[in-house]
């Protein structure tokens, strides 16, 4: 029998003998391999935490020890090893989480998949622990990726305040988080990994000197007194032990008894206590280990074998992008690009490779990216931070303050924006139309398809004195919707053939095609209807009012947050200009949604042209309803002829 079928919690560890473990992490990676290929999913950060995992399990008694994963992609091993070993439908809907998830299980904590977070959950629980006298650990697992953002930094410094505070940090050091770390941080854990570590010379030269007359006591003590000095020289883990951290590491993180060993030495200290473990990203799987770019960091359906992808759904919205970028970069010498550590993922590589000189990879800091953004364009450059829309809720404040309030000509570009479905809550991007709505000045464009991605990106870098926002969905994209008019700057999708239509159906960004599915479901009711893309969403085109008044209902559609979103922002606009016309707006309701497929979940919470034009009929057959009620009320003659 496997020995991971014998695995139903984490104490199942204890019976096991080292070669035994041994044999247990080369079939999870075996089962990893064979599962994630056939569903998709995060495969090589958990092919490489695979020791680091059954360690930790080993050591700490989850769920009363809370380990908590930062980033929760590399929790599928925590899963395995916590009863969870159906990954038969993982990501999909009724199936696992691709992350943590409180619901599935008690040994699950953040749920949240944005990065830098697990030390403030950690430096928080650890304060809670002491002040309800609870001797239960706090273990936290950060990627050196992770290490990039700023609040690492802020949760560092306080939890380094309190020496007396128990609280385990395991560094999995494995030089990358979607691609290569870069910056000055991953240098200096660069220099860990390279250099002999400050115990094994000290040992060394003890033994030595024990064995010299006279001189050698002293000078051994000597040294050990200047022992500051001498451990940033031999092996440079000061910065850590200068904000009052004690450190361990490096370790190898595939040594499971090394890691057992360090770890508990560090769950004993009674202290902040950092573990430094280097980890292979997609170890034991060769078709990982031979990807450059990001060691399958994640991955769509594949052959397990060769690891190459079982079917190819064409262009997707981000290459677009991405292939747009190089020409524009080719057109104009001031256009540079900031990703967020997801070069790739962004679609900015053909980018880079063609401009290496104009890409700034910030590492995961977001915020640190909207400022840097706001410093190009003030130095005369014009600067596209190309990020994934749930990630910019992040920084929100700098692109109010910094790049709006100082009317910098900044180019935001967000990928994966509306549902995207099967990352589950912390990765939907429906909330960028909303927050983005109170930003003074800023313009927000949602193309509809490729040739509007391409129109509307160009577009946006012509606007040098405002932050503008590009947003388009995941995924691939679908074939080109015409316009078939233009009122303002807004096309028109679909004329109604008559002067007083019943419905204008205004449109946004991917959801055009289902728009006119509902206008042609609605024409079958006899309900006639006008279809038109704003294009650019925010500020409300000044012909909108108009056009509205000469319908008899307004009808919004948006793959973003019902509150404050286009719909609020189109009825405010109706309202400034007296336009006092029924309004109905369509989009996603204010709650997390859970994973599954995008066409499931928009299925789950109405957002499909059947509900929609169903929904729209019965508005306007209320609203025959009363001016039929209007007319007998105002001719009552007319009405007992009848």
């Amino acid at each position: 029998m496997p020995l991971l079928t014998r695995i139903r919690g984490p104490r199942d560890l204890d019976r096991l003998s080292l070669e035994e473990l041994d044999q247990l992490a080369e079939e999870i990676r075996t089962f990893l391999v064979d599962a994630v290929s056939k569903t998709g999913g995060h495969l090589g950060p958990n092919l490489g935490v695979v020791e680091l995992t059954i360690a930790l399990h080993r050591v700490f008694h989850s769920p009363a020890d809370k380990v908590l994963w930062d980033t929760g992609h590399q929790s599928y091993v925590h899963k395995l090893l916590t009863g969870r070993q159906d990954f038969s439908r993982l990501k999909m809907k009724g199936g696992l989480s691709g992350y943590p998830a409180q619901a599935e299980s008690e040994h699950d904590v953040i749920e949240n998949s944005h990065a830098s977070t697990v030390l403030g959950w950690a430096d928080g629980i650890a304060k809670a622990n002491q002040l309800r006298r609870r001797d239960d650990h706090v273990v936290a697992v950060i990627g050196d990726g992770a290490l990039t953002g700023g609040m690492a930094w802020e949760a560092l410094n306080n939890i380094a305040e309190a020496k007396d505070r128990p609280l385990v940090i395991v560094v999995n050091d494995n030089e990358r988080s979607y691609a290569p770390t870069i910056g000055g941080l991953a240098n200096h854990l660069a220099t860990l990994r390279t250099t002999d570590g400050y115990e094994r010379f000290l040992a060394r030269t003890k033994d030595i000197l024990d064995r010299t007359p006279v001189v050698g006591k002293p000078l051994y003590e000597t040294l050990h007194g200047a022992k500051k000095g001498l451990k940033d020289f031999i092996a440079p883990q000061g910065m850590f032990e200068d904000l009052g951290l004690k450190y361990v590491g490096p370790i190898d993180g595939h040594d499971i008894e090394a890691l057992e060993s360090a770890l508990a030495r560090a769950k004993r200290f009674g202290g902040p206590v950092i573990v430094h473990c280097l980890t292979e990203k997609g170890r034991g799987y060769q078709p990982a280990l031979q990807d450059e770019a990001d060691r399958f960091h994640a991955v769509g359906k594949i052959h397990p074998d060769t690891g190459l992808p079982i079917s190819s759904s064409g262009a997707d919205w981000t290459s677009v992008f991405g292939e747009e970028m190089v020409r524009l970069g080719e057109e104009r010498e001031d256009i540079v690009a900031i990703t967020a550590a997801m070069l790739q993922p962004v679609g900015l590589d053909k980018f880079a490779k063609r401009f290496p000189d104009r890409v700034y990879d910030v590492g995961i800091a977001e915020q640190h990216g909207a400022v840097s953004a706001a410093g190009l364009a003030h130095g005369g450059l014009h600067p596209v931070f190309a990020v994934y829309a749930t990630f910019l809720n992040r920084a929100f404040d700098q692109v109010l303050m910094d790049v709006a309030l100082h009317k910098c000509g900044v180019t935001f570009v967000l990928d994966r924006a509306g549902i995207t479905g099967t990352d589950g809550p912390s990765h939907n991007g429906m909330w960028d139309m909303s927050i983005l709505q109170v930003v003074p000045g800023l313009r927000l464009a949602a193309p509809r398809d490729a040739d509007q991605v391409r129109a509307q990106l160009r577009e946006a870098v012509a606007v040098e004195d405002a932050p503008t926002v590009v947003r388009f969905s995941k995924g691939a994209v679908g074939p080109a919707v015409p316009a078939v008019g233009r009122v303002g700057g807004m096309d028109v999708l679909r004329e109604p053939g008559t002067d007083r239509p019943d419905v204008l159906l205004v449109s946004v960004g991917a959801l055009a095609p289902m728009c006119l599915e509902i206008a042609a479901l609605l024409d079958k009711q006899g309900i006639s209807t006008t279809v038109v893309d704003p294009r650019w969403v925010k500020p409300v085109d000044e012909a909108m009012a108009p056009l509205a008044e000469r319908h008899r209902v307004v009808v919004t559609v948006e793959d973003n947050s019902r509150v404050g979103g286009v719909g609020s922002a189109i009825a405010q606009a109706l309202r400034d200009a007296g336009v006092d016309v029924p309004l109905r707006d369509f989009g996603i309701p204010p709650r997390f949604l859970d994973h599954a497929s995008r066409a499931e979940v928009m299925a789950e919470i109405g957002l499909t042209a059947p509900d929609i034009a169903r929904q729209v009929t019965g508005l306007v057959a209320k609203l025959d309803g009363r001016f039929e009620r209007q007319a007998d009320a105002a001719d009552p003659v007319e009405h007992a002829r009848d």
